[in-house]
């Protein structure tokens, strides 16, 4: 064999050989890529936690419960703030609105701020920039354009909305309908639609329904583009006004619902901010015992119909084949009062009906399990963060969930089992409310009046006797304090300055 015969066998072997490594052997990039995980982040709007089945609520959830049969459970999770824009912008960035600059609704009434800053790219840039196929669907709430600036490929709903120029809106037709129920006079099929409405139409028809829909289609992009799916279906249901078509608006006979014992419960040394009209529905003294069950019974009917949207995006992500390795995260932004307290909506309070929220993550391949440590939404950013291989972006205040998914209660002390929560702003008044909550208390700062709240959980579960002004509490308000006073250093929360001052008006109460 010549030599020019012996140099092209053997490049033609070492050919060989290298194309049979280069199949069998994936490139490290493309191995760290296959390690990525899909993730579907489920999101609804004004969810209170209790009304599910699987938590032996009024309403049979069958597609929730068997999410959360795969799941872990985080039964003590908080908001951050119950209103939309601040508590979206700490769950998508992992940081408090006084780091953020968001700590107020976005472009509506009063507002004083018209977007998240674009320096806060959150969880889909950092995604995006990770080489994620990135979709968002529905209710972003933090300025136009938002998650488009931030890198997302498939985008629907009015986050797409130019805002070319400020323009908040303003709730004159709210007013005009409350003027004219307190006048007598109801809307279509006697109801009053800034609270309750029968639809009409059918499912198909709602606009829930239309962002299921291209939940669905971002779902089968994903699966066709190869990237790993970084994906956020966001729904306003069941944010009042609850507004849902039959067979849904018939489900619940609003004579036989069971109320709770907070039920239109006088407010008794409450702060004053609790009285405020805030929103033209803060406005209930039109409200008749028939209405607030109708608005309940809406309410439900609005929780089956989100059961049914959950279950259909499961079955489509089964039918394009991601499901099976698919990390969820369900989660609504706040609750919401249909009558507690005398209350409607939300406002600048933290009772629990308001501050808890339902959590779910399914982690393929983790225990599924309940979890009773008190956790946060702000948790949730750094977990994910861990799961994606994302880069850094800057200090994060929540605490990852990874350790509680795989050890259970154990991984978090005691000690570390309470839960803070703010209400800065409400479009554009403000507040300054913080709360810090354990499983036995729940104290509620309020440094624009002269009454807090402190509740004992465990003897006043529907929070209706304040013990923050009883000498025999004392004691308990200011360790309560003192819990809150730590986690604002921790956060770097400017208010833990005027906290340290009004502690006086505990520290001089009679022993």
């Amino acid at each position: 064999m010549t030599n020019l015969c012996l140099s092209r066998c053997l490049a033609l072997l070492t050919f060989l050989a290298f194309a049979h490594t280069s199949q069998a052997t994936p490139s490290e990039a493309t191995v760290q890529e296959a390690e990525k995980p899909n993730v579907l982040i489920l999101m609804f709007d004004d969810m209170r936690f209790d009304s599910f089945s699987y938590r032996g609520g009024p309403v049979h959830t069958p597609n929730i419960d068997a999410l959360a049969a795969e799941s872990t459970r985080f039964d003590y999770a908080m908001s951050t703030t119950g209103l939309c824009s601040p508590s979206r912008a700490a769950f998508f960035t992992g940081r408090w609105g006084h780091k953020t600059g968001l700590d107020d609704n976005v472009e509506l009434y009063h507002s004083r701020q018209t977007a998240l800053s674009p320096s806060e790219g959150g969880l889909l840039k950092r995604a995006s920039d990770s080489g994620y196929f990135v979709g968002y669907v529905g209710k972003w709430h933090l300025g136009a354009q938002g998650p488009r600036l931030r890198g997302a490929d498939f985008v629907t709903g009015k986050s797409e909305t130019d805002a070319v120029k400020y323009k908040p809106r303003v709730p004159r037709d709210r007013e005009q309908g409350i003027l004219r129920y307190q006048a007598g006079l109801l809307d279509e099929n006697d109801e009053k639609h800034q609270y309750y409405q029968t639809l009409p139409g059918t499912f198909d028809d709602t606009k829930a329904a239309e962002k299921m829909r291209n939940g669905q289609q971002m779902l089968r992009e994903a699966a066709r583009d190869g990237r790993p799916l970084f994906g956020v279906v966001s729904f306003n249901q069941p944010h009042p006004a609850y507004r849902v078509p039959e067979p849904y608006a018939s489900m619940f006979d609003p004579d036989t619902l069971t109320l709770p014992k907070n039920h239109l419960a006088p407010r008794v040394n409450k702060p004053m901010a609790q009285d405020g009209i805030w929103w033209p529905w803060h406005d209930v003294s039109h409200m008749t015992e028939k209405d607030w069950r109708q608005s309940r019974a809406h309410y439900y009917g609005a929780i089956a119909m989100v059961d049914r949207i959950v279950g259909e995006l499961i079955s489509t992500a089964k039918e394009v084949g991601i499901y099976e390795q698919l990390h969820i995260v369900l989660l609504g932004d706040q609750g919401s009062m249909i009558g507690e307290h005398g209350l409607f909506d939300k406002g600048p309070y933290a009772y629990d009906e308001l501050m808890r929220i339902p959590l779910l993550i399914r982690k393929p391949g983790a225990t599924p399990r309940a979890i009773t440590r008190h956790v946060s939404m702000i948790d949730v950013a750094p977990t994910l963060a861990e799961w994606m291989q994302l880069d850094n972006d800057g200090d994060v205040d929540g605490e990852s969930l990874n350790p509680l998914i795989e050890q259970g209660n154990r991984a978090r002390s005691d000690a570390d089992d309470h839960a803070l929560y703010a209400y800065e702003w409400y479009n554009g008044a403000w507040f300054g409310v913080r709360a810090i909550r354990n499983h036995q208390y729940k104290f509620v700062w309020y440094p624009s009046d002269e009454i807090d709240e402190l509740y004992d959980l465990k003897a006043d579960p529907f929070e209706l006797n304040n013990l923050a002004n009883n000498p025999e509490y004392r004691h308990t308000a200011i360790q309560m304090q003192n819990l809150m006073e730590r986690e604002l250093v921790r956060i770097h929360d400017p208010a833990v300055e005027k906290l340290r001052f009004q502690k006086k008006r505990y520290l001089q109460q009679p022993k």
